[in-house]
C-alpha cells in the first residue's frame, strides 16, 4: 500500500507535467497553431506530443497529454491580468511602493519641516507680537501716561507744565484705546521730555571769554530802520557742565541744538552788560537768568525779549 507522501506527490507531479505540456504547446508554434487550428482529432496531436517527449527520453501518460491539450483549449495555466479599475490601481500602488515610497517619505518630511518652520518662524512670533502690542495698548501705555502725569503734576511749579502734561496724557490714553500705538508712544515720549525739562537746573550765563563776542546786533530785513540787540549766552549746570539746548532762530525759524546762542534783549540790558565789560574786560553780573527744577523757562535777572539766534 503506497504511503501518504507518495499519494500526495503523484498528483503534484502529474499537475506539473500537465503544465509543462501546455507550455510546450504554447511555445511550439508548429504544433499549437497548426494542430489546434486544423480539423484533425486530438489523438493526432497527442501522438505528436508523445513522440516529442519520447525524443527527449520522457515518458508521459496519454492521460496527462490529453489533460494538457484540454487545458490549452481552456486557457488554463495562463495568466490573465485583472481588468483596469480601482482595485487594480491599489494593487499597482502597493507592489510599486518601493519605487515611490522613499520619494513620498522625503516629500512628507520636507512638508513637515516647512510647516514647522512657518509655525515657529512666522506664526508664533506674529502671535507674540500681537499679544505684546495688546498688553502695551491696554496696560503699559495708559499706566505710563498716568504715572508721568502724576510725577509732572507733583514736580511742576507752573500751571503751564501741568496743563501740558494733562493734554499729553489724554492724547496717549485716547490713542492707546483707539489702537494707535505710534501716536500713544509719541505722546509718552513728549511726557518724558517734559519731565526731564522740568527737572533741569542751570544758569543762563553771559559768555565773556576771548574769541567769542559777548553781544551782537542785527538790522532786520523787514525793518531796516531798527536794530535788534542780543547777548551771547550758554546754559551751565551746577557742576559747571555746559548743557546743549534746542534753540529756534528767529531769523529762519530753524530749530538747532547748540551749546551757545544769542538771546535777544532790550537795548538797555545790552548797554548795561557792555558797560560792565568795558570796566575791566569781565562781565561781573554774568548770570542773565536761572532755570530751577519745576519750571519750564529761566527766571531772568535782567530784562529780556522773546527771540534768539544761533548764527552771527
Amino acid at each position: 500500500m503506497p504511503s501518504d507522501t507518495a499519494s500526495k506527490k503523484a498528483p503534484l507531479d502529474e499537475l506539473m507535467m500537465a503544465m509543462d505540456v501546455v507550455d510546450t504547446l504554447r511555445h511550439d508554434e508548429r504544433v499549437a497553431l497548426k494542430e489546434l487550428d486544423s480539423d484533425q482529432r486530438d489523438a493526432q496531436m497527442i501522438a505528436r506530443l508523445r513522440d516529442l517527449y519520447r525524443s527527449q527520453g520522457i515518458e508521459v501518460p496519454d492521460r496527462i497529454l490529453q489533460e494538457g491539450v484540454e487545458s490549452l483549449k481552456q486557457n488554463r495555466f495562463v495568466y490573465a491580468p485583472p481588468a483596469a479599475g480601482f482595485q487594480r490601481t491599489l494593487a499597482l500602488i502597493y507592489v510599486t511602493r518601493a519605487r515611490w515610497g522613499k520619494a513620498l517619505l522625503i516629500a512628507l518630511l520636507v512638508l513637515a519641516a516647512a510647516l514647522l518652520a512657518w509655525r515657529y518662524l512666522v506664526v508664533v512670533p506674529r502671535e507674540r507680537a500681537a499679544e505684546a502690542l495688546r498688553i502695551e495698548l491696554s496696560e503699559t501705555l495708559p499706566a505710563d501716561a498716568a504715572a508721568l502725569r502724576a510725577r509732572i503734576s507733583d514736580l511742576a511749579e507752573v500751571d503751564a507744565a501741568r496743563t501740558q502734561a494733562e493734554t499729553l496724557a489724554a492724547i496717549a490714553t485716547s490713542a492707546a484705546a483707539a489702537g494707535d500705538a505710534e501716536a500713544a508712544r509719541g505722546a509718552i515720549a513728549d511726557l518724558r521730555a517734559l519731565e526731564a525739562r522740568l527737572r533741569e537746573t542751570y544758569d543762563v550765563r553771559i559768555v565773556s571769554r576771548p574769541g567769542v563776542p559777548t553781544g551782537v546786533t542785527r538790522i532786520p530785513d523787514v525793518n531796516r530802520a531798527t536794530r535788534n540787540y542780543y547777548l551771547v549766552v550758554e546754559a551751565v549746570a551746577p557742576d559747571g557742565k555746559v548743557l546743549p539746548r534746542e534753540v529756534i532762530s528767529e531769523e529762519d525759524g530753524e530749530a538747532t541744538t547748540v551749546e551757545i546762542w544769542a538771546q535777544r534783549v532790550p537795548k538797555r540790558t545790552f548797554d548795561a552788560v557792555r558797560q560792565d565789560k568795558e570796566e575791566d574786560g569781565i562781565v561781573q553780573n554774568a548770570i542773565l537768568g536761572t532755570k530751577t527744577s519745576g519750571r519750564l523757562e529761566p527766571v531772568w535777572n535782567a530784562a529780556v525779549e522773546t527771540g534768539a539766534i544761533t548764527k552771527w
